[in-house]
């Protein structure tokens, strides 16, 4: 006779104490703390480390906004992790003289976005209003001169080389032709010079839609006694 195994009893779990939740430590806020700062005509969260808010400011990216930092901090002595919010007015505005010419500071000529202006041909860094303005004037400047780039604008056309089949259609909506007209197109076509071509010809407006109705000849006028 074959011994049953014994059951293994599984040994009860030990009871595990959860370690008390962790308090963060509040963080005391100075009487001068603003919540909300203005730094280029943009408004920002006063929370926010000076290297983070930077790229708020329309053209300002995320590497220009690190060599930007860097910047204010040799000349200002203002580091980039100075929340946004502690920052005084007089600070303020040498922060936004620095933004406004970044070109006149050690900045990689790469990382500028009016290299060699059609202007004044010297390479320069515009922000905010005063790069919505330039790029509008470098569009109508195209059109203008009725270039390619110009051509492709003046018809709201992707103007970089992109697809255009699936997206980027502008004018008329694109719709599908029905089966059947483009069934009849296609016969009418295959039967120009077969001897069914008449038979074919006849079956395109069928199919196409309703045939107007035709005109009956009128009756012969009554003779003349």
């Amino acid at each position: 006779m074959m011994k049953k195994p014994e059951s293994k009893e599984k040994p009860e779990a030990k009871e595990t104490k959860k370690a008390p939740p962790v308090k963060k430590p509040q963080v005391v806020e100075k009487e001068s703390f603003r919540g909300i700062v203005r730094i280029a005509g943009k408004d920002m969260k006063g929370q926010l480390p000076l290297r983070r808010a930077l790229p708020n400011v329309r053209g300002i990216g995320q590497t220009l906004a690190v060599s930007a930092s860097g910047v204010i901090q040799s000349e200002l002595s203002i580091a980039p992790e100075t929340r946004v919010g502690d920052l005084s007015e007089e600070q303020i505005e040498k922060i936004d003289h620095v933004l406004n010419n970044l070109h006149e500071h050690k900045i990689a000529r790469y990382l500028l976005n009016r290299r060699t202006d059609f202007v004044t041909g010297k390479d320069k860094h515009v922000i905010m209003n005063d790069l919505i303005f330039d790029t509008t004037q470098d569009v109508e400047r195209d059109k203008k001169m009725y270039t390619w780039r110009g051509y492709r604008h003046s018809y709201s056309q992707k103007v970089r080389g992109q697809r255009t089949r699936n997206t980027g259609r502008t004018g008329m909506a694109v719709g599908v032709l029905r089966k059947a007209i483009v069934a009849a197109q296609a016969a009418a076509k295959a039967g120009a010079g077969s001897p069914g071509a008449p038979a074919a010809a006849a079956a395109a407006p069928a199919a196409a839609g309703p045939a107007k109705a035709e005109k009956k000849p009128a009756a012969p006028a009554a003779e003349k006694k």
